[in-house]
């Protein structure tokens, strides 16, 4: 297995950006009636994370989505960085390529 991180351009700055999940959501529960003391950390999954990218990058996080799983799959590293997954090489390479060619020099890969 291949592990590459996923860039994109940051739409003020304009310069390669990355999210990285720092700490697991916290899902809580509110009752009408009750008060429920439960509090389970729920980690992002790859895509729930480029999600979180839509207004900080120049191109939408669904079109992104859509290219990348022809190639690979979309995870969240050990250190919470957004990674894309690819069985080969070969992938990798044309994912870099169709990258490339659907959003040019915005949307990058890097080891």
């Amino acid at each position: 297995m291949i592990r590459l991180r996923l860039f994109g351009r940051c739409r003020i700055y304009h310069d390669p950006v990355s999210p990285v999940l720092k700490s697991p959501a916290q899902v809580g529960w509110d009752a009408w009636f009750r008060s429920i003391d439960l509090v389970t950390p729920q980690k992002l999954k790859g895509e729930e994370l480029l999600r979180r990218t839509r207004g900080w990058w120049t191109v939408e996080p669904d079109e992104i989505a859509d290219v990348v799983k022809r190639y690979g799959r979309l995870v969240v590293g050990d250190n919470g960085e957004l990674m894309v997954e690819f069985e080969d090489r070969k992938a990798a390479d044309n994912l870099s390529k169709a990258l490339s060619e659907k959003f040019g020099d915005q949307i990058l890969l890097s080891s």
